[in-house]
């Protein structure tokens, strides 16, 4: 493999992590090796700050950056950098209220760097920690805060709801179509990365970026080699660069290992 990759782009459910939600010894071993021969390594997710610190073991959060939540939050301590972009507070309102009308029996479930809401209990935990529950609130307490992130699940008409904010937010449909991801319009993975590519004074084009669902799709876009895992869905394998092999076979570290 010819590629440096000075910044290397890791997701995590489905890439990074195994099936039992764990970072198996070979992947971590990949990543460390990485690190240690001179690559910047980045935390790609969907997920908040606080599911991350549970999922990755401490050798990795010492030397990863982030961008937490599709985007919507970027940290890298070394620099000392933080940047929060949540939902604007109108658009979230009106996103909340769009739901109560067109979707009464949904689960709303929202974020706002790093605190968790939902509008009732929820019965979908494979979608979330299982450590973590959300504060129950009504709507009309939730429409008030700008969000991070608007995650809906048992739903109908997901592309009523993508057409209606196609203007004013991000919303991706991931997990098989069963959950529906909802971030500022301007947020997204590979803005994320590029924010901090910069940072670095690294090229994207010098990028190495692994995932598996649609989500991932603009980072392996705009890395300047993107990788599909086994696993992933087939509209990701079709633009990747490379697809390893599934997350429960260390597809991560089998790239990794083959770094010049």
């Amino acid at each position: 493999m010819d590629r440096n990759g000075s910044v290397i782009a890791l997701d995590l459910d489905g890439t990074l992590l195994g099936s039992d939600k764990r970072v198996s010894a070979r992947n971590a071993a990949a990543v460390l090796a990485a690190y240690r021969a001179g690559r910047r390594i980045v935390i790609a997710t969907a997920r908040p700050p606080r599911s991350v610190l549970e999922l990755l073991p401490g050798e990795l959060l010492d030397i990863c950056s982030f961008v937490f939540y599709n985007g919507a939050l970027i940290r890298d301590a070394r620099s000392g950098i933080e940047e929060h972009l949540p939902i604007e507070a109108d658009v979230t309102a009106e996103l909340l209220d769009y739901c109560g009308l067109h979707m009464g029996n949904c689960h709303i479930s929202m974020e706002v760097n790093d605190v968790w809401y939902a509008n009732r209990a929820l019965d979908d935990p494979e979608f979330y920690h299982s450590k973590f529950k959300p504060a129950i609130r009504p709507l009309a307490e939730l429409r008030l805060e700008a969000a991070t992130k608007v995650l809906l699940t048992s739903f109908q008409e997901a592309e009523s709801i993508r057409a209606a904010f196609a203007e004013r937010a991000n919303v991706v449909l991931t997990d098989g179509g069963r959950l529906l991801q909802i971030m500022n319009k301007s947020v997204s993975k590979s803005a994320g990365l590029l924010r901090l590519c910069a940072l670095y004074g690294v090229p994207a084009s010098d990028m190495i970026a692994f995932g598996d669902d649609m989500n991932d799709m603009d980072m392996l876009q705009t890395a300047g080699y993107g990788v599909a895992m086994g696993n992933a869905v087939p509209e990701l394998k079709a633009l990747a660069r490379h697809v390893t092999g599934t997350n429960d076979e260390d597809g991560v570290a089998a790239v990794l290992e083959r770094l010049a």
